[in-house]
């Protein structure tokens, strides 16, 4: 898989968050409305996923239908083609940069979470980690969301549900991250909740994006 992504969880004031909704809303509506991409996202709530340590052994698959399976969760938790916009451009008129208008725009590196990874979807190490019983509680769409900092404090207690996890849980979900982290990196496990309890706590909304870089 020749592609480098990005995940990124970022807190900003209520005014930019306000001009980012209406690029960024639309194309999200647009990946969850799609027929294919809720089949994809039924299916895994329906079977999911067992050790990625069997996914590419075909030994270690029962059946046809445990591939197909992997197969669709792979393309779940994939980029997707409406939001990826957000990097790409979103039209030839249109001048906005994910880069310059939201990353470069956070105030410090307390209020990014950003996970770029090599040949890999970071998203998709985390969906797989924390289970869909744990991902349907979070909002938006696949790590796609423009919160306010109303709605922000709103779905923390639904977040803090989902992320939240007994030693045992925690022990469990980072047996199924594969990702390799730096001694400074912080874990998928650990960000997305960090950064939605200090917006919170700071009054500020919150924009997450998942796009491929190349």
């Amino acid at each position: 898989m020749g592609i480098t992504s990005a995940w990124s969880i970022s807190a900003h004031d209520d005014d930019l968050i306000s001009a980012l909704a209406p690029r960024l809303l639309p194309l999200i509506a647009a990946e969850r409305d799609e027929p294919l991409a809720r089949e994809r996202w039924e299916r895994w709530r329906r079977e999911p996923l067992p050790d990625f340590r069997t996914w590419w052994n075909p030994f270690g698959r029962s059946c046809r239908g445990e591939a197909d399976a992997l197969e669709s969760f792979l393309a779940l938790t994939a980029s997707g083609k409406h939001v990826q916009k957000m990097y790409d451009g979103l039209s030839p008129d249109d001048d906005f940069s994910l880069l310059t208008d939201v990353w470069e725009l956070a105030d410090g590196e307390e209020d990014i979470f950003l996970t770029v990874r090599s040949k890999e979807f970071a998203l998709r190490s985390f969906f797989h980690a924390i289970g869909p019983d744990r991902a349907v509680l979070l909002p938006g769409w696949c790590g796609n969301f423009v919160l306010t900092s109303a709605e922000v404090r709103d779905t923390l207690p639904a977040v803090e549900q989902a992320l939240g996890f007994t030693a045992k849980e925690r022990a469990q979900a980072e047996d199924q991250d594969w990702l390799d982290y730096d001694d400074e990196e912080e874990s998928v496990l650990d960000g997305p909740l960090r950064m939605w309890r200090q917006a919170a706590a700071d009054a500020r909304g919150l924009c997450g994006v998942s796009v491929t870089i190349y």
